[in-house]
């Protein structure tokens, strides 16, 4: 304004001037204030979501670590303690903003925030801090150290986080400055209010930032190549001399930290997981191609997904052991089953066929029944498949004998027996052979018993009847009675005519 002595007219105009400054001040003011308050808003809106999608992200994380606990429960752990830290700052900035706002007859008329005395009287003594305004500082400081001690400080998220929430002098054009007096001294109350909800806003972007950075270095651990290694597949499990090799090299993880909840093979339950596989311990069987079938179990998102196990191996015999065949020993017995194993190295038992007269499949792989009928000779022939297709054949000649002839027995003994008559005369008559491979049991058709000084008596069965008691008890001491005639059936095959068997001599006592 100009010095010196003013007329009325100047001095009119000159207070004019200053209230139409003061109403454009008063003006702007307004503006700022409903600025402020429309920001608050949004940044309440955004935190709500942000809420949201934290609670998710922390929901996922707690359910991966149920279903692979090695992997995922540390990181649950970490993001679990995170997010404790984080509700109990932000509801006690909350509480701050509710005790701020108490007084307030309407929250969205900003315009009547004006005031700063509320939060000056609330955080300021003079040029110190309320015991409300160290609180305030320590709860952000605590929060701060307590987040940075959890990820790390070599964490690349460290540096930000110490930024979003620090707390240290401030540079002004008069020098350093408080931060709390910098950021809170004198500013109106919905600036405070904001400035709170800011914070909030720092709180859940800090979370995200950490859910993202366990999950994503999880992540980033799963494909790093240091977990590969090479898988050689050939494209059969056996090969022939003179084949061509035919697979494929590819790459697979080896993971310790993922178990499945369930592994399944040939009806079997796996419970030894070593890096991610499961150990499997069973017996080869027999000679040929064997399935390996079954399938892997993880859970995922709180649902089963079963992974197919679908697979093959190939059985063949020791290569350490040898082949050794008695020429002349190649004999089937007629009026019998002879047990027969039938394979091809390296063929499986489905692709092996076999031939001749007699021959028939029994149960189980390669194993077969010969029962010869007539002729001294059969001929068995083999024939295979190989996997491309080529057949490969052999055969084998066997002699056909017959059974050999049995010995004759008394109580189960055979050739000169000691025994007392009246023994003689309950004895069951039998035929045995004792030095036969197959396991034979002969029914006792009949004999014929001669006592010295009496007619032979012709007996039918295996005991002795009464014509045959009464000659027996004729007999003396020292007589030799002889059994001899001894006629038997084959058991199970009874039209098979058995040689007779020897005879027996039993010395009376």
């Amino acid at each position: 304004m100009a010095s010196g002595k003013l007329s009325p007219r100047q001095k009119m105009i000159n207070l004019m001037y200053l209230i139409f400054i003061a109403m454009i001040a008063m003006q702007m003011s307004k503006e700022v204030l409903s600025a402020f308050g429309y920001m608050n808003e949004k940044l309440t809106d955004n935190n709500l979501t942000a809420t949201v999608k934290n609670t998710a992200t922390l929901e996922n994380l707690a359910t991966k670590a149920s279903e692979q606990p090695e992997k995922y429960k540390p990181l649950y752990d970490t993001a679990s303690k995170v997010n404790e830290l984080s509700k109990n700052f932000n509801d006690y900035l909350e509480s701050k903003k509710t005790f701020f706002l108490e007084g307030q007859e309407d929250v969205k008329d900003y315009e009547a925030m004006d005031k700063t005395g509320i939060v000056d009287e609330h955080f300021f003594e003079g040029d110190l801090y309320t015991s409300a305004g160290e609180e305030f500082l320590n709860h952000i400081n605590g929060y701060r150290d307590e987040i940075i001690r959890l990820i790390g400080e070599n964490s690349p998220l460290a540096a930000n986080i110490k930024k979003r929430f620090d707390t240290s002098d401030q540079e002004t054009e008069d020098g350093k400055q408080a931060w709390l007096k910098n950021r809170y001294e004198g500013f109106p109350l919905i600036s405070t209010v904001t400035n709170l909800t800011s914070m909030q806003t720092d709180i859940k972007t800090t979370q995200f930032e950490i859910y993202n950075s366990l999950l994503g270095g999880q992540l980033e651990s799963d494909v790093s190549m240091s977990n590969y290694k090479t898988i050689l597949i050939p494209e059969k499990s056996a090969f022939f001399q003179g084949e061509n090799f035919k697979g494929k090299v590819v790459l697979g993880r080896y993971d310790a930290s993922l178990k499945p909840s369930e592994v399944v093979v040939n009806g079997n339950n796996i419970t030894t997981i070593e890096d991610g596989g499961a150990i499997l311990d069973f017996p080869a069987g027999a000679v040929g191609e064997r399935d390996v079938k079954g399938k892997f179990v993880f859970m995922e998102n709180g649902k089963p997904v079963e992974i197919e196990i679908n697979s093959s191996y190939a059985v063949i015999p020791k290569p350490n052991s040898a082949v050794i065949s008695a020429d002349k020993m190649n004999v089937v017995y007629r009026g019998i089953a002879n047990p027969m194993t039938i394979s091809i190295p390296g063929i499986p038992d489905n692709l092996v066929t076999a031939n001749g007269n007699g021959l028939r499949r029994g149960s189980g792989s390669g194993k077969y029944i010969m029962t010869p009928a007539s002729g001294k000779e059969v001929t068995i022939s083999v024939t295979g498949t190989l996997p491309n297709g080529q057949k490969v054949s052999t055969s084998q000649n066997f002699r056909i004998k017959d059974i050999p002839s049995p010995v004759g027995t008394i109580r189960k003994q055979d050739g000169y027996v000691k025994m007392p008559k009246t023994s003689l005369e309950n004895s069951t008559v039998g035929a045995a052979l004792p030095d036969f491979d197959f396991d034979l049991t002969l029914n006792t058709t009949g004999f014929t018993i001669k006592v010295p000084g009496q007619s032979a008596v012709v007996v039918s069965g295996s005991r002795m009847n009464g014509q045959a008691r009464k000659a027996i008890s004729k007999a003396k001491r020292g007589d030799v009675v002889t059994i001899f005639d001894i006629k038997s059936s084959l058991s199970g095959n009874s039209s098979y005519k058995i040689k007779n068997a020897s005879a027996v001599s039993i010395e009376i006592q």
